[in-house]
């Protein structure tokens, strides 16, 4: 238990490196997906060590750990004072989920204020503002959000690369996968890196999804750049922009050849997500023989 308790608290680091590189180098529909699995089986594990560590408080663990052969007990195999700094971590991690939880919902409410009044089958909504945005807004049925401003701002065919981007955040359920990889690194904040990549390669997802819809890729650039222009005055509440996230890498991602899938590349970084589980399982076998007085 000693080493595989603290194991995935480290992979967590590894994999918080390891994101922003697959979300370089693998395509985005695949990365997004293993990213998000993988940061949510990590943050899972890193929250059970923690209880795990914070359970050995609950019993005197060196009074029934016994060496084999010997009359004393054997050191206690999780110091008092790490034990208690895993119950200060699981407070501040339900906190942070509380808060993220709490954020998330009073998202969707004001996307879902924001399209009272409208016909159910009605797909796009256009809202008489100066401020220039648009937005997918998930539900059922998922609705696109666009303000006059943003539409009077672009052409026909860079309005069709918009609603297609839109379409795409909607049919691919980006919402599910970016609201997975806030909980996973409210859980876990060594996961932030990862949620910021996945944050970005939704877009880029999208992105693409559009440039295929459209049948060029050059228009599809030119409208996420002058959609970034002009969304550049007021702010927003919507959850998924069309252009507010690294859009020079968007563009310039755009203006050359779609990424190699890689399917190797994410099966790696997959497989290295199912180690935390097994570390934090093996570690719960071990604290459970300690505690009840079994030979390790």
């Amino acid at each position: 238990m000693r080493f595989d308790v603290y194991s995935p608290l480290a992979l967590s680091l590894l994999l918080a490196a390891a994101g922003p590189l697959t979300g370089r180098y693998v395509a985005p529909a695949a990365a997004a997906r293993v990213l998000v699995a993988a940061a949510v089986l990590t943050a899972g594990a890193t929250t059970w060590t923690l209880v795990l560590l914070g359970a050995t408080l609950l019993g005197d663990v060196p009074a029934v750990v016994r060496g084999a052969g010997q009359g004393g007990a054997a050191a206690d195999p999780v110091p008092v004072v790490i034990g208690l700094a895993a119950c200060l971590a699981l407070v501040v991690v339900g906190v942070r989920l509380h808060r993220a939880v709490r954020t998330e919902r009073r998202t969707r409410r004001a996307l879902r204020r924001l399209c009272a009044g409208q016909p159910a089958d009605t797909e796009l909504i256009v809202a008489a503002s100066a401020v220039p945005r648009a937005c997918a807004v998930p539900g059922r049925p998922g609705r696109i959000l666009v303000t006059s401003a943003m539409l009077g701002a672009l052409g026909p065919a860079e309005r069709r690369a918009l609603l297609a981007h839109e379409r795409a955040h909607l049919a691919h359920r980006h919402d599910v996968l970016v609201t997975a990889a806030t909980l996973a690194a409210a859980a876990d904040p060594l996961l932030c890196p990862v949620r910021s990549t996945v944050v970005y390669l939704v877009e880029r997802w999208a992105d693409e999804r559009a440039a295929a819809a459209v049948g060029d890729r050059r228009t599809t650039a030119h409208a996420l750049a002058r959609a970034a222009l002009t969304a550049q005055r007021g702010g927003a509440v919507c959850a998924l922009h069309f252009a507010d996230r690294a859009v020079t890498r968007r563009i310039a991602a755009l203006q050359s050849a779609p990424q190699p899938s890689l399917g190797s590349a994410a099966l790696a970084v997959l497989a290295l997500s199912t180690l935390p589980p097994l570390l934090a399982a093996d570690a719960t076998g071990d604290l459970f023989r300690l505690l009840t007085g079994a030979p390790l």
